[in-house]
């Protein structure tokens, strides 16, 4: 049952960073520029953040088999039409829309099934271990594959692999049983899933706009915050009104669980956005090829790996907090070390040594972050906090590629590519900060406890 689950979500996040190293092929081919790569990698994580939430909440009234299904499908022509793309046009139909929203619909299922099907601290921190590992691994291998595919093959045959790895994982899923029946009387809230959409898009759209004009960065991020307020206050209306709103309130009332949210947060946007900002500095700075770039990603893979897959046995003898902060620290020095030789060598060899350590931070606490926050609400909730806390997670990634790529993309230069990753380990610190203030004895609970638990 695990297996199709895991490979799920490594190829969505492997969707996510492949197409970092297809830069320069891509803007050959499809006759555009780095900044239009930009835009349809931004655009698929934004996709994804934004109808993560409603698609979480799809479960409960379809089923979560149906969803992950539906969404596999979805998913499968994204790449297949991403794969035969004449222009930008199309790839970011294919790709940044189709891809997108697939993902949004077979992602909350993943972690909703996992939940309910490992109830045991053991087992579900080994479940979440190996989930998350392939995640990152499909994030932080995804240059390196993707490298690979693109030198031998072609940028195009990256998507159909990724169509096969669907078909795989649609046979895998047959034998995948749903705890929970669906429950079509469930009412959705779609105002509130096209207030909360928006008002995203709005946001990161205004962060994609700063290197053009900062005017219109500051009303599109003026106008984003507004619409989420609107949203939220929505919400509150519905709740008085004895109505069931997209996202309930007490989702927020649990400190525990917001504070990880922020990790889950900051940790994707570190991954996502060193992932772009390196690549992208590999090939259009230093002249190299989409091979060569993946192959200096190996590092940063062979970290997550290593770390991920250890997982379960760190959930057993260290505090999540301590993994958290143990991740964020160790990530955080090895973006220093990152900045300090590759300034002082041009050597390719100068970038494994941060990577290793961005890869082995990461994997430390991807999985703990998850833990925290799924195990904090009791089943009927877990179709919400699902939905909400990948949403988090890919505005993260979204966030992550928007802002380093824009400081990145405006200049292109070693100046701009020492600016976005002091901008990348300074948010990091904003992430060590949340996880500071964590309980010191928390660990992964046998069975999700209340909403309202005591912090």
């Amino acid at each position: 049952m695990l297996a199709p689950l895991a490979l799920a979500q490594f190829i969505c996040s492997f969707a996510g960073s492949n197409m970092n190293v297809m830069i320069n092929d891509i803007s050959e081919d499809l006759d555009t520029t780095v900044q239009g790569v930009q835009v349809a990698i931004t655009i698929f994580l934004l996709v994804m953040a934004a109808l993560m939430i409603p698609g979480g909440k799809l479960t409960d009234r379809y089923g979560r088999k149906r969803c992950f299904l539906t969404g596999l499908a979805v998913y499968g022509v994204g790449a297949l039409l991403s794969a035969a793309a004449p222009g930008l046009g199309v790839l970011i139909l294919g790709n940044s829309i189709l891809e997108g929203v697939g993902t949004a619909l077979l992602i909350p299922p993943v972690y909703i099934l996992t939940t309910l099907l490992f109830t045991e601290v053991t087992s579900r921190a080994r479940a979440f271990g190996a989930i998350m590992a392939l995640g990152g691994i499909g994030a932080a291998a995804g240059p390196l594959i993707g490298g690979l595919i693109t030198s031998g093959i072609s940028w195009r045959a990256a998507f159909v692999f990724q169509a096969l790895v669907i078909a795989l994982i649609v046979m895998l899923s047959r034998r995948i049983q749903d705890p929970l029946p669906p429950d079509p009387t469930r009412r959705f809230d779609t105002g509130g899933a096209i207030l909360s959409a928006v008002g995203l898009i709005l946001i990161v759209t205004g962060i994609l706009a700063a290197d053009n004009n900062i005017w219109l960065m500051l009303g599109l991020l003026a106008l984003g915050a507004l619409v989420l307020l609107w949203f939220f206050r929505s919400v509150r209306a519905k709740e008085r009104a004895g109505e069931e709103p997209l996202l309930s309130t007490s989702l927020f009332r649990n400190r525990t669980s917001n504070l990880g949210l922020v990790t889950q947060n900051v940790q994707w946007l570190l991954l996502m956005g060193t992932s772009f900002v390196v690549a992208a500095y590999l090939q259009v700075v230093r002249g190299y090829d989409a091979i060569q770039t993946g192959v200096i990603f190996t590092a940063a893979t062979l970290g997550l790996l290593v770390s991920s897959l250890a997982a379960a046995r760190l959930a057993k003898r260290r505090a999540q907090r301590t993994l958290i902060m143990t991740g964020f620290v160790v990530t955080i020095a090895g973006i220093g070390v990152l900045l300090a030789m590759v300034s002082g060598s041009p050597s390719a060899w100068a970038f494994a040594p941060g990577l290793l350590l961005i890869g082995l931070g990461l994997g430390v606490m991807l999985t703990p972050s998850v833990n925290v926050v799924q195990s904090s609400f009791p089943e009927e909730q877990q179709g919400e906090i699902s939905g909400l806390s990948r949403s988090v997670s890919n505005l993260g990634s979204s966030l992550g590629t928007a802002v380093a790529g824009t400081i990145l993309v405006a200049g292109l230069t070693a100046h701009a590519y020492g600016a976005a990753m002091i901008t990348l380990a300074i948010l990091g610190l904003a992430g060590l900060a949340a996880a500071a203030f964590l309980p010191q004895g928390l660990v992964a609970s046998t069975t999700p406890s209340p909403s309202h638990e005591p912090t």
